[in-house]
């Protein structure tokens, strides 16, 4: 441990202890506990995971240890509160996605991270996914002249079956859960590192499994961002039958989509792939052997450049990606994004100008 070592915090015992504990000690910083709600189970996790001690309470936790950060993986409904009481021992905070709740929990939470001077991130960790940076430099180098349409879609057998092991509150509306929160966020996220603020949008969610009463496993969204880029979104965990994935920007000039982890270009000159840069690439995904018994998380190498990104902006060092990390402000700007999208499918798809 150096001196420049950051204490932290992990909340929660499931993605918290899969991915979290990993990747900030493959970042370098040291964890100096585990916070959840079943004391019992807590305990079992910090010993398999090798961590020092487990609380039940946020505050006494950030007391007894003198952490600097706390990092937030849990229910949804849950972290804004959790991010508040964090802040107000000055500490730093990343958060998982949805950051909160709604736009007013979500502008009162970030008002208060920049008053109080700490760093906050929400993990949207996706943004270093090798395919999907190559993909924004090719726009943004102007491979394809000027972007014009984008569609990214996206159908899985994620939850279409009843027998699917996922926790309670992915179903629970109450709780945050459903897929434009767990997926969506992800990809709005996206859209807006590529390509700019979103202007106006039409949309609609549903749930596509014969579940009743639960929160979207399906959605769907018309877009016009600011810069005129017009865009699809079209998303379903419930969909029965081999996965497929479509990301694809149409410009004056060419083509550009990803195809199983590639990058492909196409204009008057043909088609080709593009070779990925040596600064794209992703830190070592082996995990942390006390972490899982599966195999490596696929979030874990672009979680733990999030980790790196996350470090070198509290330290005050150069950061390893010329990348940015998406803050509370990002989370803010998604976050309007999808109460749009819920109050137009509540409209019936009425168009919503942001």
């Amino acid at each position: 441990m150096t001196k420049e070592a950051i204490r932290a915090l992990v909340v929660g015992t499931g993605f918290g202890c899969r991915v979290h504990v990993p990747a900030l000690r493959a970042a370098g910083f040291d964890i100096v506990g585990l916070v959840g709600r079943d004391a019992e189970r807590l305990a079992r996790k910090a010993e398999t995971l090798g961590l020092p001690a487990s609380h039940t309470d946020l505050d006494a936790a950030i007391s007894a240890t003198g952490a600097q950060l706390v990092t937030i993986a849990t229910t949804p409904s849950t972290h804004a509160g959790l991010a508040r009481q964090a802040i107000a021992r000055g500490c730093h905070v990343l958060c998982e996605k949805p950051f909160a709740f709604d736009v007013g929990e979500g502008a009162s939470l970030l008002e208060l991270a920049e008053r109080s001077g700490i760093v906050h991130m929400v993990a949207h960790e996706f943004r270093w996914l090798p395919e999907r940076a190559l993909f924004g430099r090719a726009i943004a180098e102007g491979m394809i002249g000027e972007p014009r349409f984008l569609a990214v879609d996206q159908f899985i057998p994620f939850c279409a079956s009843r027998d699917a092991r996922l926790p309670k509150w992915w179903f629970d509306k109450d709780s945050g859960g459903g897929w434009l929160g767990a997926s969506g966020s992800h990809m709005i996220d996206q859209i807006r590192a590529w390509l700019g603020d979103f202007h106006s949008l039409s949309a609609n969610l549903m749930v596509v499994s014969d579940r009743q009463d639960v929160a979207d496993d399906s959605f769907s969204m018309r877009f016009r961002l600011a810069s005129g880029v017009e865009g699809s979104m079209q998303q379903s965990a419930s969909a029965w039958g081999p996965s497929v994935s479509i990301t694809r920007c149409m410009g004056s000039h060419g083509t550009v989509w990803i195809d199983a982890g590639k990058v492909f270009v196409a204009d008057k000159a043909g088609t080709h792939e593009l070779p990925m840069p040596d600064d794209l690439a992703l830190p070592p995904q082996a995990a942390d052997p006390a972490s899982s018994d599966r195999l490596p998380h696929f979030e874990l190498g672009p979680f733990t450049r999030l980790a790196q990104m996350l470090r070198a902006a509290i330290i005050g060092g150069t950061p390893p990606s010329n990348i940015a990390a998406a803050t509370f402000a990002d989370g803010l700007a998604t976050m309007k994004i999808m109460d749009a999208m819920r109050q137009s499918a509540r409209d019936g798809g009425a168009l919503q100008v942001l």
